[in-house]
């Protein structure tokens, strides 16, 4: 199964004592591919599965926002790994480090998948210095990237019959095999997340950002949310998922993020709904095409954060215009504490704040103006990825990079040319005023 990937090819350790999954990205147990093949391993090798998570307090853009929405959804993990008589460890350091001194009690070490750079550069490191076996099982899309191209994607027109071609064999059930051995009884230290709210005070952070009451994070919270969309907003998603004045999206996309419900169980619940299938198919192309662009983009091109990431046409012209007198000019701190002279995108920006969540649309008009606004293209990028990975509760993700190379012109085709932007597509004011009710918007963040 292509999912699955031998990254490792030696002899499994017969002395171990237990099989080793490293949960990192798919911070749940429903749809857990990585969990479902360590489970089939240890049936057959005849041990417990120990399932280890270590909490990386130097994560970057990590705050109290970010780590107590990924504990919450934790204390759930642990919850269903003990219903099912898993050993879940929980860890506090360099996920490296913890995963190495683990694996020496281990028969083989199963993980899940990591697309941007550090992350990916956490794998590299443990199967370089590992000595037993490493599986990694692809799950946090629903067709393997390497199976839908070889290559980067130039745009959804071009990676869409790709997936669309593969969907048939990845968009399917998962049925759980139960574990035939008792959890392992040794002796292992365990930070405590029974208690989220008491665990956070535990932990340090390099950013302060408040945590928010708006999405709470865990698996359970996600099936409520995705209940309600299927219910109460999938069937008008057309007409009205482009209105940030209203609430017809998902909102699952902080929980995709930090892995706590899978795409494919989303996808399939969407599939099964009574809704008409014109609704539904938007929706799923939302969810897996554009998605997997985005992380079609991080794998292949290292310079995904940066400009230097973009399609020639959008470097070029972006260049050609980059001494272009700005209308405006803010600082960091100025757009941070939405103090522009744009209603819109101050409310935008208190949404992002206050919530820890833009609706998409929104987003794309918030990240044109701190272009348009900006000194320069560099500092514009870079505003743009501190302002959403610092406080968007889904942002350090192939989306987030994809999202903000968006702005500046990927994934997109030329338009007409203009100042600042040159080809590359721009957003007014005027055109979204006309388009939807702003004012009700503005009103609405205003009373969060």
């Amino acid at each position: 199964m292509a999912r699955v990937k031998i990254l490792k090819d030696i002899s499994i350790n017969n002395y171990g004592r237990f099989v080793l999954y490293w949960m990192q990205s798919s911070q749940r147990v429903k749809y857990n591919f990585a969990l479902y093949e360590a489970i089939k391993k240890a049936n057959e090798l005849k041990k417990p599965l120990v399932v280890l998570f270590v909490i990386n307090e130097n994560f970057p853009y990590g705050s109290r926002r970010n780590f107590l929405f990924m504990l919450e959804g934790l204390k759930e993990v642990y919850e269903e790994l003990r219903k099912l008589n898993i050993r879940f460890v929980v860890h506090i350091g360099d996920p490296v480090k913890h995963v190495l001194e683990f694996s020496k009690n281990a028969s083989i070490l199963f993980m899940d998948v990591g697309y941007t750079k550090f992350l990916r550069e956490w794998r590299k490191n443990i199967v370089e210095e590992i000595k037993v076996p490493v599986v990694a099982v692809e799950d946090n899309v629903v067709v393997p990237v390497e199976v839908t191209s070889n290559k980067e994607e130039y745009g959804a027109y071009t990676i869409r019959k790709k997936i669309q071609k593969n969907l048939k064999d990845y968009l399917v059930p998962l049925d759980f095999p139960q574990i035939s051995f008792p959890p392992f009884r040794g002796i292992l230290f365990s930070f405590d997340i029974r208690n989220p709210k008491d665990s956070i005070n535990r932990l340090h952070f390099r950013y302060n950002v408040s945590e928010t009451h708006y999405f709470v994070g865990g698996y359970s919270n996600a099936k409520e949310l995705l209940k309600d969309f299927v219910q109460n907003k999938l069937s008008k998603y057309i007409e009205k998922k482009n209105d940030f004045s209203e609430n017809f999206t998902s909102n699952l996309s902080p929980y995709l993020h930090f892995g706590q419900i899978s795409p494919i169980e989303i996808a399939l619940t969407v599939l099964d709904s009574s809704v008409e299938d014109i609704e539904k198919e938007a929706f799923l192309d939302e969810l897996i095409v554009r998605r997997e662009l985005a992380f079609n983009f991080v794998y292949y091109n290292s310079r995904y954060d940066r400009l230097e990431g973009l399609q020639p046409w959008a470097y070029e012209t972006l260049q050609n215009h980059k001494f272009d007198e700005r209308p405006y000019r803010y600082s960091f701190s100025q757009l941070e504490n939405a103090e522009t002279h744009d209603p819109l995108f101050n409310a935008a920006m208190m949404e992002l704040v206050k919530t820890g969540k833009m609706h998409g649309y929104i987003r794309m008009y918030w990240g044109k103006k701190i272009i348009e606004w900006s000194e320069s293209l560099e500092i514009a990028f870079k505003f743009l990825e501190d302002l959403n990975n610092k406080y968007a509760l889904d942002g350090r993700d192939p989306n987030s990079y994809a999202g903000i190379a968006w702005c500046f012109g990927k994934h997109d085709r030329p338009f007409k040319e203009r100042p600042i932007f040159g080809k590359v597509r721009y957003m007014s004011e005027n055109s979204i005023y006309k388009k939807f009710d702003v004012q009700k918007y503005i009103e609405r963040v205003k009373n969060l």
